[in-house]
């Protein structure tokens, strides 16, 4: 059965909340047991690539957050569009990066696919080749 809108947003709205807390375990809670997660990126960032199971999602942001200055991240989320069970988050993410000082700015596109009130499915889509330089000792 299709995944209606009105739970897709209640949903997004709540990874949303717990991904502004730093709340990894809350977030974890929201996927489901088998999941299609991708974030694009280097080999060298530890945090991209694929991830295939509700276990795997709170080790990346416990490995993703300390790589960056406490306190100095900001996300401005621009637009929440949902359709059934497909969630769309446009914003711009701006972190510094804790071994290099560097800032940097991306814009960003998440997508969510929602089933049965968990969700399945987490890409993202960002400007990787400024994360990558950010991450760069200066020569």
């Amino acid at each position: 059965m299709p995944t209606d809108s009105q739970t897709s947003r209640s949903v997004a709205d709540q990874f949303v909340q717990r991904l502004g807390g730093q709340d990894q375990d809350g977030i974890q809670e929201l996927f489901a047991a088998d999941i299609d997660w991708y974030v694009p990126g280097s080999d060298s960032l530890p945090w991209t690539g694929r991830r295939i199971r509700r276990e795997e999602v709170a080790p990346y942001f416990t490995t993703m957050w300390p790589h960056f200055v406490a306190g100095k991240s900001k996300v401005a989320l621009d637009r929440i569009v949902v359709d059934g069970g497909d969630v769309i988050l446009l914003g711009i993410f701006t972190h510094t990066v804790a071994a290099t000082g560097k800032e940097f700015t991306t814009p960003s596109a998440m997508h969510l696919v929602v089933e049965d009130g968990e969700i399945v499915r987490m890409h993202l889509y960002e400007d990787t080749l400024s994360v990558a330089e950010a991450f760069k000792a200066d020569s």
